[in-house]
């Protein structure tokens, strides 16, 4: 395994010089973050055993904690299956997925924050409407909305996934209605709306009023693409989910070879399912993974409907009706966060001080 890190300390100034007109100060941050993880330039913590027949002490590097670093975030990860896995329901759920036109790629680049609030909107806006008019349905339905900004050759290709259970809630009527049969809705009508919703929210939007940034692209389709995906219960989707909401794009396992200013990755093709893999420049492999790092304090997901955060009563009244198991099963293993042993007794040790800087004063007794 080759790490990410490695890679940035070798090639960071060629990478620097090359993109110095493309780099935003999130890039530089978020590179000097997985460069300094966990390593003798960061800040320690001090740690104690918790044992009383035991003074051993150690310093131990702190993690950068930056949500694209690979080594970082994975029980802040775990705490969000669980999170969402405690709001499941006894129903079908279905993956639908909305991409924007390769023609609209520019415009999010130089507007992140703007278009992907906007595809936020507009995705909810387009499930939600169809649920609403939906002869079995005819309420309000709750999904967990995710962004992704890469595909998985790691190119720049924003799309929004919304995990969805296939059943509505009638406030007016306070029925619990549920889609039958293995289909949810057509993938062609939804990308028509989702393409009016969206452009509709565009033209509306402080974006439309920026000279130049703000024009529609020119010759963008008419056809845009959408996807709806039975997943079962749901579980196996939010492990998907999961894989990109922190840590990064690639996982370190998955970069085979670093040598000669040349990276090897892996990744899989979705249309064979299998392992394929890509050779690029070292310079160029930094900037297909730093140009997927969200602006400062945006939200990769979202709860919608009820399964939005204020909605916990209403879960825990459907679960108790509907009789369901919060068992998690086999398919997801939610790991606790593991604890330091002391290497002289063996028993966990607390932390005591945190962030402290490198001195030669402070040595543990």
């Amino acid at each position: 395994m080759i790490r990410l890190a490695s890679i940035i300390k070798e090639y960071e100034e060629d990478f620097i010089k090359k993109y110095n007109k493309q780099i935003l100060p999130s890039h530089l941050k978020t590179m000097n973050a997985i460069k300094t993880c966990r390593s003798i330039h960061s800040p320690k913590m001090l740690m104690q055993c918790e044992s009383k027949d035991c003074s051993n002490r150690i310093l131990v590097p702190h993690s950068c904690g930056n949500r694209h670093c690979p080594h970082c975030q994975n029980y802040e990860t775990c705490k969000w299956i669980e999170k969402q896995l405690q709001k499941q329901l006894p129903t079908k759920y279905f993956m639908i997925t909305f991409t924007l036109p390769a023609q609209f790629r520019s415009v999010a680049w130089f507007n992140q924050r703007i278009v992907y609030g906007l595809l936020f909107g507009s995705a909810w806006a387009t499930v939600k409407t169809f649920c609403l008019n939906d002869k079995e349905l005819g309420g309000l339905p709750g999904a967990i909305a995710v962004l992704h900004t890469n595909s998985r050759e790691l190119n720049f290709h924003p799309h929004i996934h919304l995990l969805l259970p296939g059943a509505t809630i009638k406030k007016a009527k306070r029925l619990w209605s549920v889609k039958k049969g293995k289909y949810l809705f057509n993938h062609k009508a939804l990308a028509k709306v989702f393409r009016a919703k969206f452009l509709e929210a565009f033209s509306e939007s402080n974006l439309s009023k920026i000279p130049l940034s703000g024009k529609l692209p020119p010759n963008y389709p008419k056809k845009w693409i959408a996807n709806c995906k039975n997943v079962g219960k749901g579980r196996k989707a939010l492990l998907y989910l999961s894989k990109y909401l922190y840590r990064g794009v690639i996982s370190e396992k998955n970069i085979l070879a670093s040598k000669n200013g040349k990276v090897t990755f892996r990744y899989i093709n979705s249309d064979t399912d299998k392992f394929e893999t890509k050779t690029v420049s070292a310079t160029y492999f930094l900037w297909l993974v730093l140009q997927h790092v969200l602006p400062r304090g945006f939200r990769r997901t979202r709860n919608y409907g009820f399964l939005h955060p204020n909605s916990k009563n209403i879960i825990k009244i459907l679960q108790w009706i509907l009789r369901m198991d919060t068992f998690y099963g086999e398919e997801v293993e939610v790991k606790p966060r593991k604890k330091m042993v002391c290497s002289c007794c063996g028993a966990s040790m607390q932390i005591v001080k945190t962030k402290l800087k490198i001195s030669r004063k402070l040595v543990p007794t």
